[in-house]
Formats: structure tokens, sequence, C-alpha cells
């Protein structure tokens, strides 16, 4: 995986790029933290949400793979929630019928809770994005990564009505053996990804979609972003993306746990 930054104003260019695998480059990112009013309704809890009473310990390795096998694909949003972009991004997967894993930003989940309920409520997965999305994170002490993963999971359960996240995903890949280890204990499956869609740097539509018409077959597990910016681009390349990859024949399904 290719280490990308993340925060307002966010996504830094960086070199270097790796497919399926976890490689570490250099990158840093800064998020504003926020605060949100925690309220609404109680979203009812789907099979792909996992009570916050019912925690059990997950494998730590990196998965990408998808549960729907071989010709599954997982699509997978990070760093929102967002109230510009994360509506139009819940619509267009509705329209086509896809399920999705959302990696949340705890700061994010925390400012729009309203928004953590209506992707559960769909039927989407959540996922651990962190509190601050520091991409250097693999640098730090443990004591840091554990308030950065800990604090994170409960600003997103709590946002979401109680429904807990069920991966862990390093900013920008920064996984450490601690922070894995730590998710996994708290039934987060650390979640890597095969295709960097590198949206995040505005390369335009076509750029996009052509990333993942060719990185495909590197593995099932595509990076969107749903925040972090103008993301047009990317609404835009899902709403080509989604139908086509559904008439060559995948099915969408969530990384494995």
């Amino acid at each position: 995986m290719a280490r990308h930054g993340g925060g307002r104003g966010w996504h830094v260019k960086v070199a270097g790029a790796a497919l399926g695998v976890t490689v570490l480059a250099a990158g840093a990112s800064l998020w504003t933290a926020q605060a949100g009013v925690l309220g609404g309704p109680t979203p009812r809890a789907t099979a792909s949400a996992t009570p916050g009473s019912d925690i059990k310990p997950v494998d730590v390795t990196i998965v990408h793979a998808s549960d729907k096998g071989e010709h599954g694909v997982n699509i997978t949003i990070d760093d929102g929630p967002d109230p510009v972009w994360t509506p139009q991004v819940l619509e267009l997967l509705r329209e086509y019928g896809v399920k999705a894993t959302f990696c949340m930003v705890g700061t994010q989940a925390q400012a729009h809770p309203d928004l953590v309920k209506q992707v559960v409520a769909a039927g989407h997965r959540l996922c651990d994005h962190t509190v601050s999305h520091d991409t250097t994170m693999d640098t730090k002490s443990e004591a840091y990564q554990k308030q950065q993963i800990l604090d994170a999971e409960r600003m997103i359960t709590e946002a979401s009505g109680g429904i807990r996240p069920m991966y862990y995903r390093a900013p920008g890949g920064a996984f450490t053996p601690y922070s894995r280890k730590l998710a996994a204990s708290r039934g987060m499956r650390p979640l890597g990804w095969n295709v960097d869609t590198k949206d995040f740097e505005l390369p335009g539509t076509d750029a996009i979609v052509a990333t993942v018409e060719r990185e495909l077959p590197n593995g099932p597990t595509l990076l969107f972003h749903d925040a972090g910016g103008d993301r047009s681009q990317t609404v835009e390349a899902l709403r080509r993306i989604l139908p086509r990859l559904k008439e060559q024949g995948y099915s969408f399904g969530f990384p494995v746990r």
C-alpha cells in the first residue's frame, strides 16, 4: 500500500506505491479536531454491524481478500464522514445496490453522527481510521497509538448509536505489530488495500477509473475517499466504475473478517 496523507486541505502527493502489500513512504497530515453533538435515532443492527457488547478478537494479519471470493470487490471509503460528499457516495451505493466499508476518522464521526448512523442504517460497515489521521503513527509511542485507535473506536461507536467498527485501517498504511494486535483484540481486523485510486490527488475522473481497471487484477480492495477536499471526481468515478464492474461479473462484498 502507498502511504497517503490526509487533513483539511488535506492530501499531499507522495512518491512510491505498492499493490496489495504494506509499503510505507513518508507523509504527514494534520486534522482539525471538531466537536459534535451525539443524537438521532439508533439504527437497527444488521448483519454488517457488530453490537458494542459483542467484542471478539480477530486475526491480526492485514486483510485484503473479499468475502465474495475470487471475483469479489471491496469498496472502501476513507477519511469521512463529510456532510457534502458522504451523502452523494451513499446515494450512488444505494442506486447500484453496493455495500461498502467506511473508514472513519474519529473527529469526523463525532462531528457528524447523523451521517455515521446513515452509513450503518444502509448496511455498510464501519472501520476505525484513528482520531486524527496521523500518517506517521508507526514512528510514535505505543501509548500514542493506543490513544488514537481506542479513542476513535469510542467516537465512532458513540456516533453510530452503539455499532462498533469492524476493521482498523492505519492512516497511510502506517501499521505496526502493536497497532494490529491492539485493533484485533478489540474485534477490528486490520484492513489494507490493493488498488489505491489516488483520488486524493485529484488526477481527474478518467485517471481514477483507469487506475481501477489497470490495477484490479492485483487484488479486490479498492481505496476511495469521501472527505479531505473536493471529492466530485471520486463521485463521478464511482458512478462509472460501479455499473461497469457489475457488467463484468464482479460481486461487491466486504473484507474477510
